[in-house]
């Protein structure tokens, strides 16, 4: 008989194979992560809804169609989460904000509809954020989300829920969303795995002309301990829909699952550890490079050539412009209410309000010349390694201003110079567990692909993981 802890650590693929042979019900998996939920969430505060009587009616009825010999979905039976800055219809959709802490959705994203339709039981809506608009989860809804590996550090955000609910076996794996880092920075600090495919993979429902712009930095993605896990979430959520807005890719996606076994050999990977200048910690930097040498032991040339694309300030700058404008035409009405809102979502509306169309264009054409820069650099290299963050995890509220002896454009995102870059150039990335730090915290190696190779990212994935496992490191005291 398998028990609830040997449950809260197997693989979602295992979980759901035991499902469809009979060998355990997805009611008694369901069970096991709710009780994890009561058990760990006070610490954690992953959860900002939680949703048994409808979990554990999802899981009767995905039990009832295996003994029925119904077609299962790729997520049958098996619990998920999602992150509240997704609405799901009938649950609390608070996106992180006090100002929305009792509003209730009155429909689903599409990646909801998508995950209830392949199977998957939903417990509850995890942490975030204020609109998701930072790379730690503050918000002024109660405590900051905790990471597994020590509840004094951040988990990372904005998908930090997600990511400290899968570190904490609680899930196995995720949804989350990344507009500048927002699934790989919470995997990287919570020592889990996460990617962003290509913009425009996984769809979302048309806003209409209230919330269209023809740029959209943030996708959703799966975060879980296993890439397989990861692929089989990806496949559920990636592919055209009629609905959805006008820059999804519109080809059928690739077998993820089916790509792994691939691996590396042969491939021809860049590695940055700095991208040309960024300030990293030491231990990450070194970490990273242990990595980086994998590769070359599994078969693949790597290389280190110089890779920038700006500085680090320009790059930032041009973050913020895009997104707080972007942020303020969608959402400005929110100052109306900013005593109510965090300080990092009030001074981004307000800075989003004094951009102006000069400014605006200039950025834009500074992003089109970031994305050249990058898919030419591809063409020469299959893969790009970097430091998924620039440091481990901190203390809640204690962002860095230095880092190495350099002070950071901006303390709230300096930790963060590897992964929004990649968000504006709308490229795949991953995250995978790197080792650790000195203080036995999670350090991330960031995976990054040519536009539309979300394969080659999960098969090199994958063969870091088999060549380095690391599903079987788990944060003491949730064990």
């Amino acid at each position: 008989m398998t028990t609830p802890n040997e449950l809260a650590w197997t693989p979602a693929h295992k979980l759901r194979e035991m499902i469809a042979s009979r060998e355990i019900s997805p009611v008694e998996v369901t069970q096991a992560s709710l009780d994890r939920i009561d058990r760990f969430n006070g610490q954690l505060n992953a959860y900002l809804a939680v949703i048994p009587e409808q979990a554990l009616e999802t899981a009767r009825a995905a039990e009832q169609a295996v003994m029925d010999g119904d077609e299962l979905g790729l997520l049958h039976g098996v619990p998920t989460s999602i992150k509240d800055l997704e609405p799901m219809a009938g649950v609390r959709f608070t996106s992180g904000s006090l100002i929305y802490k009792d509003r209730i959705a009155d429909t689903d994203s599409l990646s909801v509809s998508r995950i209830k339709d392949a199977g998957g039981v939903i417990l509850g809506k995890t942490n975030t954020s204020e609109y998701g608009h930072i790379g730690t989860n503050e918000n002024r809804l109660g405590d900051a989300c905790r990471n597994p590996w020590n509840t004094e550090r951040t988990s990372g955000a904005s998908s930090g829920g997600a990511g400290s609910s899968v570190a904490a076996g609680i899930t196995p794996w995720a949804q989350g969303s990344d507009g500048a880092g927002s699934v790989r920075i919470p995997a990287a600090f919570c020592g889990i795995f996460g990617i962003k495919a290509t913009q425009g993979r996984v769809p979302r429902y048309s806003a209409g002309m209230d919330s269209w712009h023809w740029f959209n930095y943030s996708n959703v993605g799966p975060m879980a301990r296993d890439v397989t896990d990861a692929a089989m979430l990806l496949q559920v959520l990636a592919g055209p829909h009629p609905d959805a807005e006008h820059l999804t890719i519109q080809e059928t996606p690739p077998d993820y699952v089916a790509a792994l076994g691939r691996g590396v050999k042969g491939l021809r990977i860049a590695y940055s550890p700095d991208l040309g200048g960024v300030a990293v910690d030491p231990e990450v930097r070194e970490a990273v490079g242990q990595a980086a040498k994998s590769f070359e032991e599994m078969g693949a040339i790597v290389e280190e050539p110089r890779f920038r694309i700006d500085s680090p300030e320009a790059m930032f700058d041009l973050l913020m412009t895009i997104w707080r404008c972007r942020t303020y035409s969608v959402s400005g009405a929110l100052l109306e209410q900013r005593e109510l809102l965090t300080d990092y979502l009030r001074d981004g509306l307000e800075g989003g309000e004094k951009v102006t169309g000069a400014e605006l264009w200039h950025a834009y054409s500074r992003l089109e010349f970031y994305r050249n820069y990058v898919q030419e650099f591809f063409k020469d290299y299959d893969l790009l390694l970097t430091p998924t963050l620039a440091t481990p995890a901190f203390k809640v509220g204690e962002h860095p201003a230095v880092i190495d002896g350099v002070t950071v454009p901006d303390k709230l995102w300096g930790f963060t110079p590897f992964t929004y870059p990649f968000n504006m150039t709308g490229n795949p990335a991953a995250t995978a567990p790197a080792g650790f730090s000195s203080d036995g915290l999670p350090i991330g190696l960031h995976i990054v692909g040519r536009w539309g190779d979300e394969e080659t990212v999960m098969a090199a994935s994958k063969a870091f993981e088999d060549a380095r496992p690391w599903a079987d490191k788990r944060p003491a005291g949730f064990e």
